[in-house]
């Protein structure tokens, strides 16, 4: 009994045994076949990756600044912006100077001599008015704890170094083990300050995150696999203006060079470099000639304001002036002016002091397509005012595609007219009674009355309280209070004070219908301008007419834009056209029939109410070039103040152009021709 007990257990020990070992080999089968597996994974899938990351540990580009490129005005010929190469010293640190557990390296000696080497050097040979740069000031760019850039690339210590020190480096490099004198370029700027906010300005990559554009390429550099397209933290990037605007195609990209680096990251040697590629050029429609002309239109008319009165009185605050001139067919912008203005080459370190900044703060933006207060008290009138009667031309089309009225209808103008339960008064400029009109003429009278009897009255009485949107939808078919789509960043889209609920829907319809219920830009009121000009084709405003590369072949020619289009009798345009024919004393003697439309419009500026000077013409009137659009805040009646700004641009495009076509310099030299002939 016992015997068979014993045998019993043996054959449950050889049982479990054999289970064990089976358990045994099947654990290591899928172990070492999760090894095979990985190390296939290893080879074949992440090998080629692994490999190239170890070469990356073992070379590292270094970028070298691309070359930007040229902005011309329209002629492709005058430069507005453009680079000229200077000479900086950089220094390449073969040593790790960083802090060593929170104190100075031991060789920080070393470091402290290399500076006062460079420093001595400096002050011996540096340019007269020149900026004198310290020891300290050398040791903090030599970014010794590697916090703006890493070990292996080299330091910026100096731009823009004279011939002498240029020279002296050269021979003496032996001397200074580590430096090198690269070429770069600085931006430079038109001297004549051809419309600078237009052009715009260049800083500092690292001095530029605050930007969107910036925000994004500073992300993109951390996983950038191709060199030409990294930033390094002292590019010099466009920051407004058509710098910014296409940054992309004007940056070009950037060279680098291979540098064999240690564990440390530090350099050993170097492999070879790639050049950098040069930037577009870029063509603006911006001429010249009638920038500039326009620019001094504006400043002599602001100075003749504090001169002589208009409207009774003089205008001391006219201080600022916009205008926008755009061709009709094209949408090209002609020229472009806010002033007063500045000079771009301040900018030139990609930084300015306080004091210059105190000294632009107020007209380093772009009025034109921005709105900002004058001064720090916006006791002055902004970039942006309300439209005037310049609005009457549509209101009367919105009169007439709602069937308000039709071009033979006759209205009484009896100077004033009263509106809701409390009657409240309105009366035209200077209570002028009109007596019977067409709506022609009361575009030509610019009749307030017309414009709340027959627009803003009957808007009310056939939508209610939904005329509102319904008037909205007629401003922003016209380009006013959305977008102009015009190549600049940061565009104001206007204020729309008729959606403001405070007032009932009729007084805003009714105050809306003569031009006291909505600010905008000067470029919106030029787009809508060139509408009533082609009649209802809304133009994109466009500020390059093309891109060429380094050898002046063309890339890309901007095309004329129709952003959209309005549909209206042409029954209905010819009656605008013909209303548009305000006596303007600026265009004695103008060789052209033109359409134009003066505004004064009246708002309240630091508790006081303000007279604000607009003016839109286009011309020739039956067969337009030019549509422009003027604004001088707090300048009084549009006709005396903004007119004659007006009348000095369209006299610089006949020159330069021709508003019939044939440019009147050229009919000037062929008459100084037959002149010195006889």
């Amino acid at each position: 009994m016992k015997k068979h007990s014993n045998e019993k257990d043996e054959l449950t020990d050889k049982r479990r045994f054999s289970y064990r070992m089976n358990v045994f080999f099947f654990a290591s089968f899928v172990i070492f076949s999760v090894i095979i597996v990985r190390l296939a994974f290893l080879q074949f899938v992440e090998g080629p990756e692994l490999s190239q990351e170890e070469a990356s540990n073992i070379t590292k580009d270094v970028p070298l600044p691309p070359v930007r490129g040229t902005i011309y005005d329209s002629t492709g010929e005058v430069k507005l912006a453009y680079s000229k190469p200077i000479q900086s010293l950089y220094l390449t640190l073969y040593k790790n100077y960083g802090d060593v557990d929170g104190k100075p390296s031991p060789n920080i000696g070393e470091v402290q001599d290399i500076a006062t080497r460079l420093h001595d050097v400096f002050e011996q040979y540096k340019l007269k008015d020149s900026e004198s740069l310290t020891v300290e000031k050398i040791i903090e760019e030599m970014d010794l704890n590697s916090r703006k850039a890493n070990g292996f690339m080299p330091r910026l210590i100096k731009s823009d170094l004279s011939e002498e020190e240029v020279a002296y480096f050269l021979q003496h490099k032996d001397e200074f083990k580590g430096i090198q004198i690269v070429e770069e370029s600085v931006r430079f700027y038109d001297p004549d300050t051809v419309a600078v906010q237009t052009i715009g300005y260049l800083k500092k990559f690292r001095s530029s995150k605050s930007l969107n554009k910036y925000k994004e390429v500073d992300e993109a550099n951390k996983t950038q696999t191709d060199p030409g397209l990294v930033y390094t933290e002292n590019e010099f990037v466009g920051f407004d203006g058509l710098e910014l605007q296409y940054q992309d195609a004007l940056r070009g990209k950037s060279g680098y060079t291979s540098v064999d680096v240690d564990l440390r990251n530090l350099p050993e040697g170097v492999a070879g470099s790639t050049p950098p590629q040069k930037g577009y050029d870029l063509i603006s429609s911006i001429n010249k000639n009638v920038q500039v002309k326009t620019e001094q239109a504006i400043l002599d008319q602001l100075s003749w304001l504090h001169r002589n009165q208009v409207s009774g009185r003089l205008h001391p605050n006219a201080k600022t002036g916009f205008a926008v001139a755009m061709e009709v067919d094209t949408g090209k912008i002609v020229s472009a002016a806010s002033m007063p203005d500045y000079d771009t080459n301040i900018w030139r370190t990609g930084s300015i002091t306080n004091d210059q900044y105190d000294d632009i703060k107020y007209v380093y933006q772009n009025g034109t397509i921005r709105s900002f207060p004058p001064d720090d008290s916006k006791k002055r009138a902004e970039s942006i005012v309300l439209l005037g009667s310049t609005i009457k031309p549509l209101s009367v089309l919105i009169g007439l595609k709602e069937g308000f009225f039709t071009t033979n209808t006759v209205y009484s103008d009896r100077g004033s007219t009263t509106f809701g339960g409390d009657n409240r008064r309105v009366q035209n400029s200077s209570g002028h009674v009109y007596g019977a009109m067409y709506p022609r003429d009361a575009i030509r009278h610019s009749s307030n009355v017309f414009m709340i009897d027959e627009i803003g009255k009957k808007m009310y009485s056939k939508y209610g309280a939904t005329g509102i949107d319904k008037w909205d939808e007629y401003m922003k078919q016209f380009g006013l209070g959305v977008s102009t789509g015009v190549d600049l960043p940061n565009e104001f889209l206007g204020i729309r004070d008729y959606m403001n609920d405070t007032e009932s829907s009729l007084t805003r319809l009714v105050y809306g219908s003569f031009g006291q219920q909505g600010k905008y830009t000067t470029m919106q009121l030029a787009q809508y301008t060139t509408m009533l000009a082609n009649k209802g084709k809304r133009m994109e405003p466009q500020l390059v007419r093309e891109f060429r590369d380094s050898e002046g072949n063309v890339v890309e020619k901007v095309k004329p834009k129709v952003l959209s289009t309005v549909e209206f009798n042409d029954a209905y345009w010819n009656e605008v056209q013909r209303g548009m024919a305000t006596e303007v004393s600026a265009f004695s003697g103008f060789p052209y029939d033109f359409a134009r439309k003066t505004g004064t419009s009246t708002q309240v500026v630091g508790g006081k109410l303000v007279d604000n000077g607009v003016f839109i013409a286009y011309a020739p009137r039956n067969n337009p070039k030019l549509a422009v659009a003027v604004v001088i805040p707090e300048g009084g009646f549009g006709s005396s103040s903004a007119a004659p700004v007006a009348r000095a641009i369209f006299d610089a495009y006949d020159e330069e152009f021709g508003l019939d076509g044939v440019p009147k310099k050229d009919q000037n030299k062929d008459s100084d021709s037959e002149s010195g002939t006889q």
